[in-house]
């Protein structure tokens, strides 16, 4: 590992603080993935930057993407000898933002105008509102015009944790703030905390004929992505760096544009409409031949479309299903939207940065690192899932959420400074052109290597619903 002795936001002590914290991170994720401890000596960490936080945040994206890497490097070794992983610090925290540097052409907000936090009678609340149905939501609870101003008034009189419970009940997204120990006190936060930071569960026998290259080694796996902002898309992103074959389906009124050109790289887009019989009979043609199901719906939206585990299972008895919720998987809120501006407020993510930095606000992560860590966590599980099934010709599923994420991060101590901020520099990104449907862009490198299989995507980033809904199309 690189000295931080001539970083001028580092002392040599912090240094090896936020080795160890890099190291306590893998190791935790590692031990659900069912990773030999010794595994975890292959990955290295360079660099010196670390993002401004209460939380060890730089920290916990090399790790979370060591994590994964190391799932890769896992599978090659099934063809070859195992391979070392380097994970550069300073490009992991870049890409927990955003990788995509665009030539003369910029990027959307990804904020609708009236989300954010507002102070309330007692405390602080998020609005989440960039869906449009939770956007209404908000609106008809709090009963104002899409003001900024407006909305601050109008929020004033409510108990934060009544206007939150208002917001859900009528369909809308929102977070009350809580401290730490509310959190820790609260039910659902009781039943995260007693949750495992990623389920692995073995379903019965899936023989494959499928086996990794050493150099590509991904090539050759099908994977069916049902997931939305943010950590989803995270997930198959990094799986086809490695070479997979990621079909993303949509519903036909989604688009998210401020984040497609970030997340959609690498993959093929389409669109189908599980209420019409002829998509979902081809959605099952789809799913019937994957071998990697990504999905992040909550607990019983896809059963109510008919796609519940049992009938995945049937349609394809080697599928290695992988799935995401916001809240966890138990507990009262186990079916609550959320998002990862939510969680850091209700798990006490955002009241602890309030705290660390003196401010009379909440403070957030200075990346949404729940979503990218979560992220790098599903890929793991997934290519761990492809692992056993080579293996011992065994299928699993694997459940995680932003919550359980959450409670990792903030389950190591604090830091006792404030880093400089992270300046994007030329340097960070690939000299080669990247031709998007939205104009050209310039690529962040690689955060992580695993030797002799370089990270790479044979397809730019593109708008959602172009592509066919067939595999290699």
């Amino acid at each position: 590992m690189n000295s931080f002795a001539n970083d001028e936001t580092h002392s040599r002590t912090e240094a090896a603080e936020d080795y160890r914290a890099d190291r306590m991170f893998l190791g935790a994720a590692i031990e659900p993935l069912g990773l030999p401890r010794a595994a975890a000596d292959r990955v290295r960490f360079e660099g010196p930057d670390s993002l401004p936080s209460a939380f060890a945040v730089t920290a916990f994206a090399s790790a979370a993407i060591g994590a994964a890497a190391l799932a890769v490097s896992e599978l090659v070794a099934a063809v070859a000898d195992a391979p070392p992983v380097t994970v550069d610090r300073r490009l992991a925290s870049l890409w927990f933002g955003m990788s995509i540097k665009p030539v003369a052409w910029t990027l959307p907000s990804p904020w609708d105008p009236i989300a954010g936090d507002y102070p309330a009678a007692d405390g602080w609340i998020r609005l989440h509102t960039n869906a449009p149905r939770h956007r209404r939501a908000a609106l008809h609870v709090l009963n104002c015009t899409p003001e900024r101003s407006i909305v601050a008034e109008a929020v004033k009189p409510w108990s934060a944790e009544a206007l939150e419970t208002a917001v859900v009940e009528a369909g809308g997204c929102a977070a009350a703030m809580r401290t730490v120990a509310e959190w820790g006190a609260h039910p659902q936060g009781r039943a995260v905390f007693a949750e495992p930071l990623i389920a692995m569960e073995k379903v019965g026998a899936a023989p494959s004929g499928w086996r990794p290259m050493a150099a590509r080694p991904l090539a050759g796996v099908k994977v069916l992505d049902l997931t939305r902002v943010l950590a989803g898309p995270v997930a198959t992103r990094f799986l086809a760096g490695y070479g997979a074959d990621v079909l993303r389906i949509d519903p036909p009124d989604w688009d998210e544009p401020a984040i497609e050109p970030e997340v959609t790289l690498g993959k093929r887009c389409a669109r189908l409409d599980l209420r019409q019989p002829p998509d979902r009979a081809r959605f099952e043609r789809l799913i019937s031949e994957a071998d990697l199901f990504i999905h992040g719906y909550r607990p019983e939206a896809l059963g109510a479309l008919g796609y519940g585990e049992g009938i995945r299972r049937a349609l394809n008895p080697s599928l290695v299903d992988v799935r995401l919720d916001a809240y966890g998987w138990s507990g009262p809120w186990r079916n609550r939207r959320g998002f990862d501006s939510l969680i850091q407020m209700s798990t006490g993510i955002a009241a602890a940065g309030r705290a660390w930095r003196g401010a009379d606000k909440p403070v957030s992560l200075p990346v949404p690192a729940l979503d990218h860590a979560t992220g790098y966590f599903m890929a793991a599980a997934a290519v761990c899932g492809l692992a056993l099934r080579l293996s011992k010709g065994q299928a699993i599923s694997a459940s995680l959420s932003l919550a359980r994420t959450a409670a990792l991060l903030m389950g190591t101590p604090r830091q006792g400074i404030e880093p400089k901020a992270l300046t994007p520099a030329d340097a960070d990104y690939s000299a080669d052109i990247e031709v998007t449907d939205w104009g050209a862009a310039h690529r962040a490198l690689p955060p992580v290597r695993v030797a002799g299989a370089p990270m790479g995507w044979t397809r730019p980033a593109s708008r959602l619903g172009l592509a066919p809904a067939a595999w290699g199309a």
